[in-house]
């Protein structure tokens, strides 16, 4: 098999190129901007392209499939010709089901919290010697790439994401992977950009549930009322399991809990992470595995990248970084690390960074998300607001959102760090929070400076 990347250069894209050239496809690719870390590790694989920008005489009728990345324009050239050609163009998650369509599909949606559980259900599989196919939005401790893809196995898991799936396919793509198990994990509104209402956002999850296959089974977490109601309709055609938080309690810095009459000792810890924890469970229960077999695994579980992930410590300090950037990511990042810490005081510093969090319109869904925090910060980047198109905010609109007594608004990378290096990071935690880096900042570098 012979497949062309157009936008090999994308996390989601570079990774399933990696994952098919150690298939043995035939792996070429294109793009007008390569960034680290994939330009090093296309280069390791030698998928790299000779040189960067679309080259429409790559496209020949040798080529049996194209993956079109949402980097990629419409009036890319390289596209034009394949669609001009009668070639045919695939969308990532397309061709992923594409490669799992005769396998049995488990995949992990909601608008928080998929990324915890399909790393959960990962690292669970692997320890009890499952062999699998996967597609997870982080980079996981023991897994060389966020995609793989296999000849000879039999279960395929899916992070389950609802932004579209390329620039001229407008699925969302789970709905894409019709899952013979599936999870919800909660609903809260985000991707206004896309899906500008509420309702609008909402029917995309109704649509997934009717994806799964025919007396398949679908994982909810019945404290979402929305999720209930999904439960009602997709109860009759399929079976469904509700979960909530598993019991738990906290031991110095470690997550302890009783299942059975065996107790477990965790790395991971809050509330959010055990509700993620009892959800993967009930999936991998659905797969075959025990109770025991799941909790003796999550034992070595540390979570993924940017999840809560401990960057420094001493014994003074923790500094955490995490994806969060939605009200409801937010709120439950900020709330997990006070709680596990209740004798430090917490810092938490977040970026506005994406479409929805930068819109003014949206702003006030902020309103309370870092209470728990004895200090906040938030940053944001006017040239971003630029670079989207979006009206201009200011600070005091962004303080008034949030309503946090304590809270402080930077414009400036460069002031926000001289602020954090002023502070005494003594029985203080940090806690970082954004999808993006604070327009350049070296994170791991700070962090090492601060404690």
């Amino acid at each position: 098999m012979r497949v062309h990347f157009i936008a090999i250069g994308g996390s989601a894209m570079h990774n399933l190129a990696i994952a098919l050239h150690k298939k043995g496809y035939k792996v070429t690719g294109s793009d007008d901007e390569i960034f680290e870390p994939s330009r090093s590790r296309l280069q390791k694989h030698g998928l790299l392209p000779e040189k960067q920008g679309w080259n429409p005489d790559i496209i020949t009728s040798g080529i049996d499939a194209i993956i079109l990345g949402m980097h990629a324009r419409k009036d890319n050239p390289e596209l034009q010709k394949a669609l001009s050609a009668g070639l045919k163009v695939y969308s990532y998650p397309e061709y992923l089901y594409e490669q799992t369509k005769n396998k049995k599909r488990v995949v992990i949606g909601g608008s928080h919290g998929k990324t915890t559980i399909t790393s959960m259900v990962m690292h669970t599989l692997k320890t009890v010697g499952i062999r699998f196919d996967y597609m997870v939005g982080a980079q996981l401790e023991g897994f060389d790439t966020m995609v793989n893809l296999n000849h000879d196995t039999e279960i395929a898991v899916f992070e389950g994401d609802e932004y579209l799936s390329s620039p001229i396919d407008l699925t969302p793509k789970f709905l894409w992977y019709k899952p013979h198990i599936a999870l919800l994990s909660g609903i809260a509104w985000d991707h206004i950009n896309v899906f500008p209402t509420w309702e609008n956002y909402l029917e995309q999850f109704d649509l997934f549930a009717s994806t799964i296959e025919d007396d398949g089974t679908l994982v909810f977490y019945d404290g979402d009322p929305e999720l209930v109601k999904i439960d009602e309709i997709q109860r009759k055609r399929v079976k469904t399991i509700p979960y909530s938080v598993l019991d738990y309690s906290v031991d110095g810095d470690k997550t302890l809990v009783s299942f059975g009459d065996k107790k477990y000792i965790l790395n991971i810890f809050g509330g959010h992470n055990l509700q993620n924890l009892n959800g993967a469970r009930l999936v991998c229960n659905e797969i075959g595995i025990s109770d025991d077999n799941f909790l003796t695994a999550m034992q070595s579980f540390k979570g993924a990248a940017k999840r809560l992930q401990l960057l420094k410590s001493n014994k003074n300090c923790n500094i955490y970084l995490d994806f969060a950037h939605s009200p409801s990511k937010l709120k439950a990042t900020t709330q997990a690390v006070k709680a596990q810490f209740k004798e430090r005081k917490l810092v938490a510093c977040m970026e506005l960074h994406t479409f929805s969090s930068l819109n003014k319109e949206f702003l006030p869904h902020y309103k309370h998300t870092m209470q728990a925090a004895d200090r906040a910060i938030v940053y944001f980047n006017t040239e971003v607001l630029k670079h989207k198109q979006l009206p201009k905010i200011t600070k005091e609109e962004v303080a008034n959102a949030f309503s946090h007594p304590n809270l402080i608004v930077f414009t400036d990378s460069v002031k926000l760090t001289e602020e954090l290096k002023k502070e005494e990071w003594k029985n203080r935690n940090l806690l970082i929070m954004t999808s993006g880096n604070f327009s350049g900042v070296n994170l791991k570098e700070l962090a090492a400076e601060l404690v």
